[in-house]
């Protein structure tokens, strides 16, 4: 970009040493044909107003696009702004929902555990129960023996002496 206004300098700086070199030829007037009419003007001045015309009208039009760009680039940017809040926002949201999801899930989580320890500790006192009442019906049972054989014994052998 820098090449191209430093060749465009030149090329200017090129022009005007031209002009000024050949100011005279410049100046000499000379008849020109409009189409509907014949002028006596200048040539080179006439040529040399219409290059100067020609580069106002495209620095003004150059300004106007770049004006326009600007413009554009501004609004563009408010635009990607808003929307940089907006996904900012939705992303507050989605962390807002995801923590609201999560503590649900480890309330659940704490509650079918306490669910499973209840379960347990039920289950225990079950067992518990099973094994007193099996170990009552073990003693018993073993002291019926123990009786019979008791009976048994007194019956076949004389008391003992003392």
């Amino acid at each position: 970009m820098r090449t191209l206004y430093l060749l465009l300098l030149l090329l200017a700086a090129v022009l005007a040493a031209v002009t000024v070199l050949n100011w005279e030829a410049f100046v000499a007037p000379t008849e020109l044909s409009l189409g509907f009419a014949s002028v006596s003007l200048p040539l080179g001045l006439t040529l040399l107003s219409l290059l100067v015309l020609l580069t106002v009208l495209f620095l003004v039009h150059a300004v106007y696009l770049q004006g326009t760009v600007l413009l554009d680039t501004r609004r563009h940017s408010k635009e990607l702004q808003a929307n940089r809040e907006l996904a900012d926002k939705a992303e507050a949201s989605r962390f807002t929902a995801l923590q609201e999801f999560i503590s649900t899930e480890l309330t659940r989580q704490a509650m079918r555990q306490a669910d499973a320890h209840q379960a347990l500790l039920a289950r225990i006192a079950e067992l518990e129960q099973a094994s007193q009442t099996f170990t009552e019906q073990t003693g018993n049972s073993l002291a019926a023996s123990l009786g019979e054989l008791e009976d048994r014994l007194e019956r076949g052998l004389p008391a003992p002496r003392r």
